[in-house]
């Protein structure tokens, strides 16, 4: 059992790890202990003495020592005397703000609740514990759901709010919250901007609030929802490291808080930023998923633990754990200029490079020849293609093609039939100038018949075309939040329910359609949007050596089949500059591997490297540099038996005079043996301890790949 309760003390263990909380004498629910496997409860790390201004409840009558000022809790909440950031707030509508909540309950359950209208990881081997607290005033519970995945050491946390009074506002809530009595901790967080996204920021947590955040309506490429906190001394391969990652994809806020005694807490929930939501008696209000993950081995099992998590029990995949189709996207090949010709065209001769899949992006629809018009109109301009879209689907299918296209379905241009016919599907506020972005509007998707307007213009598309991809897109962020129909404290939440509604049923109409999110790049990567889209576009930034920090900081918290990664054109198109087709390639294959320029005009010899590059390989994946500040960006794959390991390696700096770089190497079987492709023998204990040399050669940005595979058997003799 990966659950246990011994009377009011409940423990869940996963397969290295335990995560313990008690409900006390009082009622209030306590945390006890997340780390390694433990069985006793560490009821002695609760030091309990007067704190001075730190307030006592009613309950502990004369007892000063006992204050929810200071002690560790599971879910807490405003009204308690708890002066720290909280997980739950409200108010009535009399005026009153906070609550009270007491222990009521607790259940186990096998598989897990669904959270309504949300993503969450699947119910397949998990078990569940559900904390029933309750608010006798009020006549309000609140539900903590924890679902534990034993074999990928995760465990899940989301809250339900059942209102059986009078009608509420709730103000803030948090999925989930840990406290940490003692310690000396670093945050890594993720920040960007659009065309650079997800930069791994480490520092000490020291007193006051650390917090990163999104108000955009989406999770955002300026933050990511996401948060490790590791101790001081953590590495890559040691030290104790705890994630927490949001399955969700609006607005939304975490934060790390240093208190009066040194204590830490972590907290992830939804944003409070144009966030306060009604709840009437008899409605249920579902704050969204949280996954934790800890390691006691460093930052590379943390990272592997939520890899593995993701791919097996969150990201739903058409292609079932099989190589995903290498596709060529025409946007950087012809951008809106192109009729079906010429995406025929590009079809043919990718298919000669043995890619298996063409992607008409943006212009293919209504009157959009630019980024002006004609979002919203999800109907085929047949004048621009010179046929039918099910003509060029069938002819690019004859070729033994697949065939995707691109849709940005939450947003409308001013310019556009449905804009004129209906105004009122934008968000704006009624009478004030709005704010364009990329000259358009978003579609006010808390609404369900806007959502069912646009799903209806989809589906007539796919109805009558041979399509097996979609690229989903987003190319703003959420201003001017105003609704014609739904209460506005609610819009934000509404809006990212009607999306996941959208995607829900599209998915369910078309079980095989493969679905890339995409948000200006990567502006909406979240595990929210993988339980929906098994790949994202990782970011617009396609040039190789920035991709190298990109998919770093990503690749702490997400798997690495996830990234939609392209080999584009040089000179590069965001930045300008060049690298060798080879190193674009390297670079692409830690990822869900495609192309993004125009194939039809490639020399003969890049068309044949082409030919010769390999598809992703799968495995337990291990960053080897920082391309932040190493001289060379690398990186390996292993595979889970530790038989075989493909290492990807760029250089970054190009010095004379270097005559080799050595890259330490992990994850290879301890003692043993391996070869590479020109017959090298390698130990693992040396690669481990001084590195494998990577030859330097003449050129800048050379990238190499090393596959090596081990011996078996005795120990085979040989010289490098």
């Amino acid at each position: 059992m990966s659950i246990s309760i011994n009377e009011r003390t409940f423990a869940l263990h996963t397969k290295n790890t335990t995560y313990m909380m008690q409900a006390d004498d009082y009622g209030y629910l306590l945390h006890l202990y997340y780390g390694r496997k433990a069985i006793l409860p560490p009821e002695y790390l609760l030091v309990k003495k007067d704190r001075g201004f730190s307030g006592n409840p009613y309950d502990a009558l004369k007892d000063r020592t006992y204050s929810l000022d200071v002690l560790p809790q599971e879910f807490p909440f405003d009204g308690s005397g708890d002066f720290r950031s909280t997980s739950f707030s409200l108010h009535t509508q009399e005026g009153v703000y906070g609550c009270d909540l007491r222990f009521k309950k607790a259940e186990v359950i096998q598989g897990k609740t669904v959270l309504k209208g949300l993503p969450a990881m699947r119910e397949v081997n998990a078990e569940s514990l559900e904390i029933t607290l309750e608010d006798s005033f009020l006549h309000l519970e609140v539900i903590l759901a924890y679902s534990v995945y034993e074999d990928v050491d995760i465990i899940t946390r989301s809250v339900r709010i059942i209102n059986h009074g009078q009608p509420i506002i709730i103000d803030n809530i948090k999925s989930a919250s840990l406290d940490f009595v003692c310690g000396n901790y670093d945050v890594i967080s993720f920040y960007g901007r659009h065309t650079m996204e997800r930069i791994p920021n480490r520092q000490a947590i020291q007193h006051g609030i650390y917090k990163v955040s999104s108000k955009r309506g989406t999770s955002s490429h300026q933050y990511n929802p996401a948060l490790i906190l590791c101790s001081h001394d953590a590495t890559e391969t040691s030290g104790d490291a705890y994630s927490m990652n949001f399955v969700y994809s609006g607005s939304f806020e975490a934060l790390v808080e240093g208190d009066q005694y040194n204590q830490k807490r972590m907290a992830m929930g939804i944003a409070g930023d144009y966030f306060a939501y009604p709840l009437g008696k008899e409605e249920t209000f579902y704050a969204p998923e949280v996954m934790l993950s800890y390691s006691f081995e460093g930052l590379t099992k943390l990272s592997q633990n939520l890899h593995q998590g993701m791919n097996k029990y969150l990201i739903c995949d058409p292609y079932q754990g099989e190589l995903r189709p290498i596709l060529i996207n025409s946007w950087e090949s012809c951008y809106f200029d192109f009729d079906g010709e010429a995406i025929y065209q590009l079809a043919k001769s990718a298919k000669d490079c043995d890619i298996d899949m063409v992607v008409m992006d943006d212009g293919w629809f209504g009157k959009r020849n630019n980024d002006d018009a004609g979002l919203g109109d999800w109907y085929v301009n047949e004048e621009k293609l010179g046929e039918s879209l099910a003509s060029l689907t069938h002819r690019i299918h004859e070729l033994g093609m697949k065939f995707g296209i691109w849709f940005e379905p939450e947003c409308i241009n001013e310019d556009s039939d449905l804009y004129r016919k209906h105004p009122d599907y934008a968000l704006k506020v009624p009478g004030r100038k709005f704010t364009r972005s990329r000259d358009q509007l978003v579609l006010d998707f808390s609404r369900q018949e806007v959502v069912d307007a646009i799903f209806n213009q989809v589906c007539d598309v796919l109805d009558h075309a041979e399509i097996d991809y979609i690229k989903w897109d987003f190319n703003r962020s959420i201003s001017d939040l105003y609704s014609s129909t739904t209460m506005q404290g609610k819009v934000m939440y509404d809006y990212v329910l009607g999306l996941y509604d959208f995607l829900a049923r599209l998915i369910k109409r078309y079980p095989s359609l493969l679905i890339e999110g995409c948000s200006g790049g990567g502006g909406r990567f979240d595990a929210g949007m993988l339980y929906y889209t098994p790949q994202i576009w990782l970011s617009d930034n396609t040039d190789a050596i920035d991709r190298l920090t990109i998919q770093y900081g990503s690749s702490f918290i997400y798997p690495i089949s996830s990234f939609g990664s392209h080999v584009s054109a040089v000179p590069n198109h965001q930045n300008g500059r060049i690298t060798p087709m080879n190193t674009r390639a390297v670079v692409s294959m830690s990822g869900s591997f495609g192309y993004e320029l125009d194939i039809t005009k490639l020399s003969d010899d890049d068309r044949a490297t082409i030919k010769n590059q390999v598809k992703t390989f799968h495995g337990l994946y291990y960053r080897l540099t920082n391309p932040l500040h190493d001289e060379v960006g690398a990186y390996a794959f292993v595979s889970e038996d530790r038989q075989e390991a493909l290492i990807f390696a760029v250089r970054i700096i190009t010095q004379s005079a270097r005559y080799a770089h050595f890259i330490k190497v992990e994850g290879l079987e301890e003692n043993a043996c391996y070869k590479d492709d020109q017959g090298h023998f390698y130990e693992a204990n040396v690669l481990k301890t001084q590195g494998l040399p990577l030859i330097i050669e003449q050129g800048e940005y050379q990238a190499y790949t090393i596959h090596l595979t081990k011996l078996k058997g005795e120990k085979e003799n040989g010289k490098n």
